[in-house]
């Protein structure tokens, strides 16, 4: 018999996303360049910005943790605006809902992602916004359940199924890239991970992978 679980009931570990979604890390170098190679460059207008954007997230952060509406407002919707995502072919999806059928045919993933980048009816970007708080590695085995949900998705467009999937994963301080290939053997990997701790502005390495994956995407 069927039974319907929540994603995050049913997904707590990376072993929960391989055991039952048949998804496996690469060992693979060259399997997800795009975070480091060919990046586009910034202008020193962006580059303003996003030092405006890490100074003012600082300053709400210095007072308390940030819930994600907050980490949204400060930091995800500005940075998904400076990357193009806001602008055609592109449509944004937020709070939507997704539900994946696991492996052994007798669960359904049920789950809701913050927000959702959508072009040609095919999710693309994947951005879990967690509580700044909280750890960072606790949101990847769940994004990659959204993402292989996007995946299924993509199947019924064949020209689009082949295409990888990238996620981005943020709690405000902490970024992280993800990209998945459903094709074949179901491989993921995931970027560094890119801190505003430092006093080097990272959010400009953000922004360039951010523009890169829309460039991928769009061709």
């Amino acid at each position: 018999m069927t039974k319907t679980v929540a994603v995050t009931k049913a997904i707590t570990s990376l072993i929960d996303v391989e055991t039952k979604l048949d998804l496996h890390r690469t060992q693979q170098d060259n399997f997800f360049p795009e975070w480091r190679e060919d990046l586009p460059s910034l202008t020193e207008e962006e580059k303003k910005t996003l030092d405006r954007l890490k100074a003012r997230y600082e300053y709400h952060r210095y007072y308390g943790p940030l819930a994600e509406g907050a980490v949204n407002l400060l930091l995800i919707s500005p940075l998904l605006e400076l990357a193009g995502f806001y602008e055609p072919p592109f449509q944004i999806r937020a709070e939507e809902s997704v539900a994946l059928r696991v492996e052994a045919g007798d669960e359904i993933l049920n789950g809701r992602i913050d927000f959702l980048i959508v072009y040609h009816q095919l999710w693309v970007v994947v951005v879990e916004s967690k509580r700044s708080t909280t750890d960072l590695e606790l949101a990847i085995p769940q994004t990659l359940t959204y993402m292989m949900a996007a995946a299924e998705r993509c199947t019924s467009v064949p020209s689009s199924s082949q295409k990888p999937l990238y996620g981005l994963i943020t709690t405000g301080g902490l970024f992280c890239f993800l990209k998945l290939s459903a094709q074949g053997h179901r491989q993921y990997d995931f970027s560094d991970t890119f801190s505003l701790l430092p006093r080097r502005n990272k959010l400009f390495e953000v922004l360039e992978i951010l523009k890169k994956i829309s460039q991928l995407i769009t061709i």
